[in-house]
């Protein structure tokens, strides 16, 4: 048996950013873990990232992609992503595993696909972080960030403004391997959904 400390927060949001890092870093202690992925749109919560761990471990930052929403704007800011590289990050963007191409043919011929189904269903039980947290370990791995092996993932909740509210320790698999992904530890989350 073992026992790990989880940390729940009162609220999600950006506020807990911070709180999230020093989990995060705590867990990479134990060393035996060498990959981490944190979700950033703009760069901020990356370079926040990457300033206490870019040169301590593989430190992955995942935006979203060009396009997403507006079409052919990056919504990640160049000087982040200069200076996150500077400390020893990487930074990638990738289409969203759990929506995609699928989310165009929902938008156009309404309905809804299987992968909306399983993003909402991880928003909806654990939080919207969670949801990110694991879309981005399926990001990381397609993008060839990390390797297939024990990762630590980092989400927010964008509703509630940018940053880091939920890490979760995972194995991560390939877009098309999604069913060998395996979250193995939750670190942070918070208690919300919203």
């Amino acid at each position: 048996m073992v026992k790990k400390t989880i940390t729940y927060f009162e609220k999600s949001g950006s506020a807990n950013t911070e709180a999230v890092l020093a989990v995060v870093s705590e867990r990479l202690d134990e060393g035996d873990i060498k990959n981490v992925v944190v979700a950033s749109t703009s760069g901020a919560t990356g370079g926040t990232f990457a300033q206490a761990l870019g040169k301590k471990t593989n430190l992955v930052i995942v935006s979203t992609k060009p396009g997403s929403k507006t079409p052919g704007v990056w919504e990640f800011d160049l000087a982040n992503k200069k200076e996150i590289e500077r400390l020893g990050g990487k930074v990638i963007h990738q289409s969203h595993a759990l929506s995609g191409l699928e989310k165009s043919f929902t938008d156009r011929f309404s309905g809804i696909s299987h992968s909306e189904v399983l993003a909402e269903s991880l928003k909806t039980l654990f939080s919207p972080g969670t949801k990110v947290a694991v879309e981005i370990a399926i990001m990381a791995l397609d993008g060839g960030g990390i390797t297939q092996e024990k990762t630590i993932v980092v989400g927010g909740t964008g509703a509630t403004g940018r940053g880091a509210d939920t890490a979760l320790v995972v194995l991560p698999a390939h877009t098309n391997n999604f069913f060998d992904l395996h979250v193995l530890e939750l670190l942070a989350k918070p208690y919300t959904k919203d």
